[in-house]
């Protein structure tokens, strides 16, 4: 089963493999959103004599398979952030990825991009009845990061997701979704107009120091480059220990309905208030939530649930379904026309691993569960650094490249998300669901 990005796309002619010796300024390792918008960046500031490596196809991994959503923070929670970075530097470092969201808006824009996006905002929806969870985070974002997700009361959340699960909700704004594979080809295309060179198919085999720079060693070629740049993210192996043993390749999974037609709006409705827009995208407050978001053609496309395990199309859409039922039991019938998973890199810390470590490889790694904002704040941070514009924040010093101890940390973030389920479950059984309206 094929998944629903890599379905209707039609993909350039490929980018020809690396082949011979070759020689660029900077050498991008890993073709998706990282490294391209790391190269991007770099031909923007006057820096074209760039090259990325990908070891398959631009788009492979984890930024052209995710749930399309683009909207400010990481992966840490926000109450975290500010614990440990404490209200200037943690309000810098979220603001980055706010900023980062309007680039992306720009670029699709500039470009053009014809990625299908649609500007509609976030919700968060409210899975228990505890008012106070979102208060409490309302207030978090007002008083420490400047941002008001807008309060909506149950009622009105109800006549817009039509389902009992909810307690209302939060809005935020300042977000929209996408179609990131279609997102991430224009990145590409719009980097190789500039005239940076691109190579699929070129998996870097070996990485060697030589005297002040590098060289990188493919298959078929190589490249000696003054830069290297790390963004292979979950699927990189036996090429740099540094950053491949700082981060956990975690699968996660996705589906995509049938269209819908007018069923659409017997899950999703044609109308919430004047001022929030039917077509937003939904996660919840568990730990292990759903999220999910209307297409233009009236799918629904639904992702949730993390594991070590990347597990078979007909497994994951079984998986799915059931969370879609607990959710919407009104679309019971509905046929699941695309099932996918990949790969995310996670680091222990839950932050983007974004610097240059002590030998001069530079890396943007670490962007799983809440990437697409963050992968375009890293692309811009390395590409300023390069072109010595400004040194990356030293905030994100405190979020390095922290070992994550290979099948020891996988089996420890299972357990971790195993048990975060079950407190969600167990608090879900104290409060009964309400009656859909």
């Amino acid at each position: 089963m094929q998944s629903f990005y890599e379905a209707t796309v039609t993909r350039p002619s490929a980018y020809a493999p690396l082949d011979g010796r070759r020689s660029a300024k900077v050498c991008v390792v890993g073709g998706g959103l990282a490294g391209l918008s790391t190269a991007l960046g770099l031909a923007e500031r006057g820096v074209t004599d760039v090259t990325v490596l990908e070891a398959r196809q631009v788009g492979f991994g984890a930024s052209g398979r995710n749930g399309g959503f683009v909207f400010g923070g990481y992966s840490l929670d926000c109450a975290d952030l500010l614990k440990t970075l404490g209200p200037v530097r943690a309000r810098e470092l979220y603001t980055l990825t706010t900023d980062a969201v309007d680039l992306m808006r720009q670029r699709i824009q500039r470009y053009p991009i014809d990625c299908d996006a649609t500007d509609a905002g976030v919700i968060l929806a409210n899975w228990f009845d505890e008012p106070a969870r979102l208060e409490a985070q309302r207030r978090l974002m007002r008083d420490s990061f400047g941002v008001d997700w807008e309060p909506v009361p149950a009622s009105q959340l109800a006549s817009q997701l039509k389902t009992g699960r909810y307690f209302g909700g939060l809005f935020e704004r300042n977000a929209f979704h996408f179609h990131p594979l279609k997102y991430v080809l224009g990145v590409a295309a719009a980097a190789a107009r500039a005239g940076v060179r691109i190579h699929e198919q070129s998996p870097v085999v070996r990485l060697q120091r030589d005297g002040a720079g590098f060289v990188v060693h493919t298959p078929h070629g190589a490249l000696d480059a003054q830069h290297v740049v790390m963004a292979g993210g979950g699927y990189a192996r036996k090429v740099y220990a540094k950053v491949e043993r700082a981060v956990l390749p975690i699968a996660t999974y996705v589906m995509a309905t049938e269209p819908l037609g007018t069923r659409l709006s017997d899950a999703i409705g044609t109308r919430l208030s004047d001022a929030i827009d039917t077509r937003a995208a939904v996660y919840d407050t568990r730990f292990a939530f759903d999220y999910y978001r209307p297409l233009p053609d009236t799918r629904i496309l639904w992702g949730g649930r993390i594991s070590v395990r990347d597990r078979a199309p007909d497994v994951i859409a079984r998986l799915l379904r059931r969370d879609l039922l607990k959710v919407y039991p009104q679309l019971h019938d509905v046929r699941i026309e695309h099932a996918w998973g990949g790969l995310m890199s996670y680091a222990r810390h839950k932050m983007p691993q974004i610097g240059r470590s002590v030998d001069g490889v530079w890396h943007a790694v670490g962007f799983g569960g809440h990437g697409m904002a963050p992968t375009t704040v890293a692309g811009e941070l390395l590409a300023a650094a390069i072109a010595g514009e400004r040194p990356v924040p030293d905030a994100f010093a405190a979020f390095g490249l922290t070992p994550a101890f290979g099948a020891f940390g996988l089996a420890a973030a299972q357990l971790t998300y195993t048990a975060m389920q079950t407190r969600d479950a167990l608090a879900e059984r104290r409060r009964p669901p309400r009656s859909a309206s």
